[in-house]
């Protein structure tokens, strides 16, 4: 069986506890056709989050890349 994680609790003076995912300036171009062009995003411990968007506007390549399955 596992055990689910205890919240986490922020520290002293802090704003809240450090999000599980943090991506600064991502980018991934193929040749001069950019996928992804500067994605910063911050998802907090507990949150639920979706990409959303038109084809062609880098919701796999961004999820692809989160995996480690491509290079950014």
């Amino acid at each position: 069986m596992v055990e689910p994680l205890e919240p986490m609790e922020p520290e002293a003076g802090s704003l809240g506890p450090e999000p599980i995912v943090s991506v600064r300036g991502l980018t991934k171009r193929y040749g001069s056709l950019y996928a992804v062009r500067d994605l910063d995003l911050d998802v907090p411990r507990g949150a639920t989050y979706g990409l959303i968007g038109p084809n062609g506007a880098g919701k796999t390549t961004t999820m692809s890349i989160l995996a480690s399955l491509l290079r950014p």
